[in-house]
């Protein structure tokens, strides 16, 4: 199997070219964080701004999108790049698709948060959403983490905790599904917290794709379709 080396290149400059691109994954990964944060922020606040700008902010994702995505493609055609280099680019592209994601998601949050900023008994929700967003951040932090320091073992424990996530999720659903017998007037808020608790449960289904790819860029395997229990006795 081969070790991943990503400073040993004849080329300096192709050397400069990867830890730029991966330097760009960091950024975008730590956008997508903060966009993340303040999207939640703004649900469980009721700050409409915030949510706004949060709205308005996922352009910026896109676009570093698209421009890692170019140098990707370019390193493709003038490196041809084989072994360790070419899983490292194949797990650029997957990576930021998913950052990409991501942001939508948060996007989402942003939306509805300003459509929930006036609702009266949202409280009553906002701590079944906190929980569950403490829970997604600290996954996405921790993934992206991993990411950076290709860290093998942190990220298979942190695509572990995607089933807590899940539970919790599954827990507030069936919490909003009982309010929504019991007061249909309320289907439009209630289908928009619904919505939200979604977008969090997908942004812990891309934080685990992406403890995916670290251990496909270091280890070679793909591990998707796996279960766990397989993979702790493989790498753990």
């Amino acid at each position: 199997m081969d070790k991943l080396h990503l400073d040993q290149h004849i080329s300096h400059q192709f050397n400069l070219e990867l830890e730029e691109i991966r330097n760009k994954v960091l950024k975008m990964g730590g956008m997508v964080e903060q966009q993340v944060a303040n999207g939640l922020t703004a649900l469980l606040e009721g700050d409409g701004d915030l949510g706004s700008q949060v709205a308005q902010s996922d352009f910026e994702v896109n676009a570093l999108e698209v421009e890692i995505d170019e140098e990707c493609t370019q390193v493709l055609a003038r490196r041809q790049p084989a072994a360790s280099d070419l899983r490292l680019i194949v797990t650029v592209i997957k990576v930021i698709t998913d950052l990409e994601r991501i942001g939508d998601e948060a996007e989402k949050l942003g939306r509805f948060s300003v459509d929930l900023a006036s609702a009266e008994d949202l409280p009553s929700y906002r701590k079944d959403l906190r929980h569950l967003g403490e829970l997604v951040r600290s996954m996405l932090g921790d993934a992206l983490d991993a990411f950076a320091r290709l860290d093998v073992d942190a990220a298979i424990r942190t695509a572990q905790r995607d089933d807590d996530v899940n539970r919790e999720y599954e827990t507030l659903e069936r919490l909003l599904a009982t309010h929504l017998v019991e007061d249909p007037r309320q289907v439009s808020k209630l289908f928009k917290i619904t919505w939200c608790a979604r977008a969090l449960e997908r942004i812990g289904d891309h934080s685990v794709n992406i403890c995916e790819y670290v251990v496909y860029l270091v280890k070679g395997k793909d591990i998707r379709h796996t279960s766990f229990d397989q993979i702790r006795s493989e790498f753990l």
